[in-house]
């Protein structure tokens, strides 16, 4: 099963255990609201988690594809309190199948900012728990 395939399996299933498997142990993770990239497959999963918390359920859609040999660019869109989100989901992986590297970009500014807002709490209470 490709890292894809296995991607798609867990946007549509949200089990932690796939998501953790899935992430190499060095993953990297890049959000439009951290500046520095986060590396581990620890905070990319809780970043990765905290994503789909606030991104995913209804509403949420990838409505375009790119693939290269291992890697793919995933649009996807979201509206939230009146605000649409566009985002591009840019995921690396390597040959065994795990994802390497994770980025995130998105806009408007508006999108961005309530991202930031939302993304935070999400966050605080993966640091709390």
């Amino acid at each position: 099963m490709t890292a894809l395939k296995r991607w798609y399996d867990y946007t549509k299933s949200h089990n932690a255990e796939d998501l953790w498997a899935l992430l190499h142990p060095d993953a990297v993770f890049e959000s439009p609201v951290v500046h520095t990239p986060q590396r581990g497959r620890e905070i990319t999963f809780k970043y990765l988690i905290g994503a789909f918390n606030v991104l995913g359920g209804p509403g949420f859609t990838y409505v375009g594809e790119w693939h290269g040999k291992n890697s793919a660019v995933l649009e996807f869109k979201k509206e939230i309190q009146g605000i649409t989100i566009d985002g591009v989901d840019m995921i690396t992986w390597n040959d065994e199948g795990q994802i390497t590297h994770f980025k995130v970009m998105v806009r408007p500014l508006k999108a961005i900012n309530l991202l930031h807002q939302l993304m935070g709490e999400q966050l605080a209470k993966a640091q709390s728990a």
